[in-house]
Order: structure tokens, then C-alpha cells, then sequence
């Protein structure tokens, strides 16, 4: 048994911004100190365990790391696919590349424990890589619920339904979510008034491209504090990432109490109970990013924007059974510290 306030845990790589990787670490490193655990982001001080978010390009600091018999966790996302079925530029193609190879080599020659943040994510990365030669265990993200709750200010239209997208980037080969988003929006608004708002961010070609017969704003890049505030102002959140890992802003969404909708590719049934929220089979096939079946999601969207009492408090119902930042918190220092 390890002594809480003698432990340190090295956490890399050091990821700054808004992103699920950055907010992971930031959760991630309030609960470890809050719990008395120390917290190092330099791979050549002195500390118990070392965590790697998805993968890191100092590879020989790992060896030495390994070298001094500590353990090496590595946490994976999913996996680089978008690029293989659309043309995504240059520069995006080839960091996708790059970023696998250089997380299925870690996976493989130097982490002990390997955690995976869906079962979806465990499937895929046996299926394209094997299985890992290390230990692996699922743990799902969570959600700090006092900071994320369904109680506090709101700004929710009273004379339309807003559908919010919660992303990190729906740009360029990341933008067909956004389009069928606000193809169910059209669809909807032969019955509701409706108006989609995007919290992401999204390139101004894919702006321009975008017709549509229903209100549509962008918002850019939206300061983390103002997230809760933002969802309970929603009516719905759409789940705009095909094949969504296990996407932080749907947890978020939940313990905000704001239910969601999505296709049913990827973690995001995993998630979303089905009276947290509508998740609709996808109607085609997402690896190709096939158009899905707009009707269904419309239709599903419905009840939810009729039930919207019925359906907030299951999503908050859900968040609080399953998705807590402790547990997540705790599962990862047994993991690290303990297994």
C-alpha cells in the first residue's frame, strides 16, 4: 500500500488548452491533489508512477523511465482514421499518420498498463493493432459534478429549440457532423423553431459552405468555465463526431442535465442511456462517412424536445450513477499505484 502523501505521479505530455486531452489533465490532477498526491510534469524528476496521455515523442526519457523500474501507463483515445476515407490536406494526413505509429509503439514496446477510455476504444485498438502485450483495463471519463450540474444560470430561448455542438474542432475532414446536425435542425423545423449553436471550432470555408434554412451560430472556441452555462442554455446537444472514443463534452452535456442526441456509431451508446438522451442507429456506414438517417434523428429528437423535463433530470440521473470524476479518478490511481 503507497502512502498518499509521500506519492508523486508524473503526468505527460504537458497539454495546455480546451481540448478532451487538456481537460482530462486538468481533472485528472485536481482530484490527484486533492487526495494528497503530488503531481510532476518532468520525466527526470524522482516520482512513483508516470502517466501518458495518448503518446509523447520523447521516447528515450521513457526508456530511462523504464529503465528505472517505473511503471509507465498509457491512457489511449482513439485512433487517426478520418484521413483515410477523406482528403484532409497535407499536414493534417500526415500528423494522423504519424500519431498512430507513434501510439501504437508506445502501446507496444514501453507502457505496462494500458487504459482504455470506452469499450469502443479497447475493440478498435485490438481489432487494427492486436491485443497489447500489457495489461488493459477500460475506464470511461468523468465529469466533476458540482462544477457540471444542472442548477445555476441559463440563458434558454423560450420561443425556439436550440441544438448545441460541443466539439474541439469540427474543421475541414472533421465537418460532416456538422452538416447532418443541421440537416435533423431542418428537419425539426417543420414543427419547432429552430436554431443550432456551435461551440467549436470551425474553419471559415466550412462556414461558407454551409447553407442552411435555420439559424446557425458560431461561437469559436468557448472558455471552459462557460460550458455549464452554455448547455443548460440548450435544449439539445447533438453529438456531432462520427465514431466519437468517449467524448467529454457528451458527459458534460449529461451533468449539465442537457440531453443528447446522436447517431449510434463509436462509445456514444455507452454513454447515453436511452432516457438520458436518443441515440438512433446510424442508417449507413460511418467508417465511410456515409450521410446517416436524418428522418430517424429527427423523429427521436422529438420526444426529447416534448420531454424535455422527463429527459434532463435521466441525463442528470446518468451522470451521477456512472460518469463522477472520482470514481474515474480512483479507478486510474489503482491502475498507476496498485493492479
Amino acid at each position: 500500500m503507497y502512502n498518499q502523501s509521500m506519492t508523486k505521479i508524473c503526468i505527460t505530455p504537458f497539454v495546455q488548452g480546451t481540448g478532451g486531452m487538456a481537460s482530462f489533465r486538468l481533472k485528472f490532477e485536481q482530484g490527484l491533489q486533492a487526495r494528497g498526491i503530488s503531481v510532476t510534469h518532468d520525466l527526470n524528476e524522482k516520482f512513483d508512477a508516470l502517466l501518458v496521455i495518448a503518446g509523447t515523442r520523447f521516447l528515450l526519457d521513457l526508456g530511462r523511465v523504464r529503465r528505472r523500474g517505473i511503471r509507465i501507463v498509457q491512457r489511449l483515445d482513439g485512433i487517426n482514421w478520418v484521413q483515410r476515407v477523406k482528403w484532409s490536406g497535407v499536414r493534417y494526413s500526415v500528423r494522423a499518420e504519424y500519431g498512430n505509429f507513434m501510439l501504437a509503439l508506445i502501446r507496444s514496446r514501453f507502457a505496462d498498463r494500458v487504459v482504455y477510455q470506452s469499450q469502443f476504444i479497447r475493440r478498435w485498438w485490438e481489432e487494427w493493432y492486436g491485443i497489447a502485450k500489457a495489461p488493459a483495463k477500460v475506464i470511461v471519463n468523468g465529469v466533476d459534478l458540482n462544477a457540471y450540474t444542472q442548477l445555476g444560470e441559463h440563458e434558454r430561448p423560450t420561443d425556439k429549440y436550440r441544438i448545441l455542438l460541443l466539439e474541439g474542432s469540427l474543421a475541414r475532414g472533421l465537418n460532416s457532423g456538422l452538416f447532418h446536425a443541421v440537416s435533423v435542425a431542418e428537419k425539426l423545423s417543420a414543427t419547432y423553431p429552430m436554431e443550432v449553436v456551435v461551440a467549436g471550432t470551425v474553419d471559415e470555408a466550412t462556414q461558407r459552405k454551409l447553407q442552411s434554412t435555420v439559424p446557425v451560430k458560431f461561437l469559436g472556441t468557448v472558455p471552459r468555465a462557460d460550458i455549464p452555462k452554455l448547455a443548460r442554455s440548450s435544449h439539445l446537444m447533438y453529438c456531432a463526431e462520427v465514431n466519437p472514443p468517449c467524448p467529454n463534452s457528451v458527459i458534460e452535456a449529461l451533468a449539465c442535465g442537457l440531453p443528447v442526441i446522436g447517431f449510434d456509431s463509436g462509445a456514444l451508446k455507452e454513454l447515453v442511456t436511452d432516457d438520458a438522451g436518443c441515440i438512433v442507429p446510424y442508417g449507413a456506414n460511418p467508417w465511410k462517412l456515409e450521410t446517416p438517417n436524418i428522418a430517424a434523428q429527427a423523429e427521436s429528437a422529438s420526444e426529447v424536445l416534448e420531454k424535455q423535463d422527463q429527459f434532463r433530470a435521466a441525463a442528470r440521473r446518468r451522470a451521477e450513477s456512472a460518469l463522477g470524476l472520482d470514481a474515474m479518478v480512483d479507478s486510474y490511481i489503482k491502475v498507476l499505484l496498485e493492479d
